[in-house]
């Protein structure tokens, strides 16, 4: 029998994880107005989870186990997750000045950062940067504010509202 590898795992952990959270659905109280119940939206995410979580496993099962190649190294593993380790810092950093710069501001400066960590940084690269920055950011966040009536956090550098 071949040994397992580490994605057959994982795949087991996010399976019985979203089987959990599918379970828990089940534990959402309706108020019993609207024409869609708040257990919906959850179900509606959770099941095309799930079907990614078995393609996953089964992919993960046909691979079979990795072979013992290079020992560990702390440069090999950063280069090889170099921009999902870019992108979890540059959040993280947009979760902390969210509330000083609002959604606006923080938004337009997150999308341009990682734009710039995982793309070119040529100065006509960083010019679109900006530009698809700008407009996206700006788009959602007049959609949200002036069609949806959700006014998303403004900050306390710049008042909007």
């Amino acid at each position: 029998m071949r040994s397992l590898n580490k994605d057959v795992v994982i795949a087991l952990v996010l399976l019985a994880v979203t089987c959990v959270y599918f379970w828990e659905t089940f534990n959402i109280v309706d108020p019993g107005y609207g024409s869609m119940g708040p257990k919906l939206w959850p179900r509606v995410i959770l099941v095309p989870l799930f079907i990614l979580c078995v393609t996953y496993l089964i992919q993960s099962l046909r691979r079979g186990a990795a072979d013992k190649g290079e020992p560990f190294s702390i440069g090999v593993w950063f280069g090889k997750y170099r921009n999902p380790i870019y992108c979890f810092a540059i959040f993280f950093v947009f979760l902390l000045v969210l509330d000083y710069l609002g959604m606006l501001i923080a938004g337009v400066l997150v999308t341009f950062a990682l734009l710039t960590a995982i793309g070119e940084r040529t100065p006509r690269a960083l010019g679109m940067h900006v530009v698809i920055s700008v407009v996206s950011v700006g788009l959602v966040w007049a959609l949200f504010t002036y069609v949806l009536r959700v006014y998303l956090p403004e900050g306390e550098l710049i008042r909007v509202y």
